[in-house]
């Protein structure tokens, strides 16, 4: 995959990624920056629960199969 784009929050540049099989996605691209706002702030927008020290939370990605449609890609994130 060829393309460049940038994640609206932080700009930086999104990274190609090959779903895990099962996932239904190909290849989508990812914003891998653990300082983007939207990742910083998303597990406190996810309903949380236990006691470990990780939480779930998104990363911005679009995928090229469905038009780049943007999505928010499910992630693991320290507390």
């Amino acid at each position: 995959m060829s393309e460049k784009m940038t994640c609206p929050h932080c700009q930086k540049e999104l990274t190609n990624w090959v779903a895990p099989p099962d996932s239904g996605w190909g290849e989508i691209l990812v914003c891998f920056n653990d300082q983007c706002p939207f990742y910083l702030g998303s597990a406190d927008s996810i309903l949380n629960k236990g006691e470990d020290q990780r939480s779930l939370g998104c990363r911005y990605a679009v995928d090229p199969a469905n038009k780049y449609e943007p999505f928010s890609m499910l992630a693991i994130c320290p507390k």
